[in-house]
């Protein structure tokens, strides 16, 4: 029996990477009228803690406010979350440990769509914070498939990763895909044979450069979405409208 589905996603790291998210889920589904597509409520708070701070040890954590996130949107009878930034994700097992609906991690339905190309990389770019990188997650996944990791050294990330980062933050889109551009040529010419953009900022930079590099990236934004989407095609479209009854937060 097909399930329910409402989507609830903790956005807000950063705005316009959530933006990205909502878009591309739009983007992958095929409607014909309002009604096709598939149910979203989005927790879009950009005042969540800096994740690359925290981790860095500079800055507060995160947790209190994305277990306040999740708490709202439990509340609020969703059946999966979603998060729309890959380094929220260090804190995935106790998010997961108190949300009722499940969390899916953005790491496995990439690397699971890695799995799937024809032929199989047999090394892959990283561009991710260093949060993301020294966790491992896209690594220790990419190992099981036999697939190398390619990771940029400190000066690349100084350089280029993290002005890029932030330049999405402050809206300077050409400017932080000039730098993340560089980035990515410098991992393709060290062997990468496809990219994994794991900081929800980078497609959008790249985006807006129109760069050739998203012909040879995997964009963990894009298959989080079509992830969404494979999960309401296959409820048959039925939504879990208990939220309709809730009358505050």
């Amino acid at each position: 029996m097909a399930e329910t589905l409402l989507l609830g996603v903790i956005g807000g790291m950063g705005p316009l990477a959530t933006l990205d998210l909502l878009q591309k889920i739009l983007a992958s589904t095929p409607a014909q009228r309002d009604q096709d597509h598939l149910p979203v409520v989005t927790w879009n708070v950009p005042q969540i803690a800096d994740r690359q701070k925290a981790l860095a040890g500079t800055g507060e954590s995160p947790l209190p406010q994305l277990l306040h996130a999740v708490e709202q949107l439990n509340r609020l009878a969703v059946s999966h979350i979603v998060m729309p930034c890959n380094t929220a994700h260090h804190w995935y097992a106790p998010l997961a440990a108190a949300s009722r609906a499940p969390i899916l991690h953005i790491a496995q339905v990439t690397v699971e769509q890695v799995a799937r190309l024809s032929p199989r990389p047999a090394r892959v770019g990283l561009i991710a914070t260093q949060g993301t990188l020294a966790a491992g997650w896209y690594q220790q996944r990419l190992a099981e498939l036999g697939i190398d990791s390619l990771l940029p050294d400190e000066q690349e990330m100084q350089q280029w990763f993290v002005p890029g980062c932030y330049a999405v933050k402050r809206g300077e889109l050409q400017t932080a895909g000039r730098l993340l551009q560089q980035l990515a040529n410098a991992l393709l010419a060290r062997g990468a044979e496809r990219l994994i953009l794991a900081c929800t900022e980078v497609p959008v930079a790249l985006a807006a450069i129109k760069s050739p590099a998203q012909l040879l990236s995997i964009d963990p934004t894009a298959v989080l979405a079509q992830t969404c989407v494979s999960l309401w095609q296959n409820s048959g479209h039925q939504f879990a409208d208990g939220f309709m009854q809730q009358t505050t937060l």
